[in-house]
């Protein structure tokens, strides 16, 4: 098989899905600080959740060809959401690379999308 854009597009798609499930993993979870940043940054506890969901369902839609559009689109809401709350709440720079490197995988799999 040669490798070209779509295939490339196709792996690119892969470890987004892989990446957004561990993130709505960990929020559904509550790992480590998750539960503690939702409330400091003022959402309610049910909001983590919410996230945790829409991550796992953008991760569920990322591998089908047919369904990866709608998977982007919805993984790129959620990393506009995630990347304001951080800047809003002048977050470090360690809390902002992950988002912005998650951030960059979706437009590289969008522009991939062959």
């Amino acid at each position: 098989m040669a490798w070209n854009s779509a295939s490339s597009g196709s792996v690119l798609a892969m470890i987004v899905a892989v990446l957004f499930a561990v993130a709505g993993v960990v929020n559904l979870s509550g790992l480590g600080a998750v539960k503690r940043d939702f409330a400091r940054w003022g959402y309610p506890a049910w909001f983590r959740w919410l996230c945790g969901a829409l991550e796992l369902l953008s991760a569920a839609l990322l591998p089908g060809q047919q369904t990866r559009i709608l998977g982007l689109t919805l993984a790129g809401a959620i990393m506009i959401g995630a990347l304001f709350t951080l800047l809003r709440n002048r977050e470090p720079f360690g809390h902002l690379a992950p988002a912005l490197i998650f951030s960059a995988l979706v437009v590289a799999t969008v522009a991939l999308r062959g």
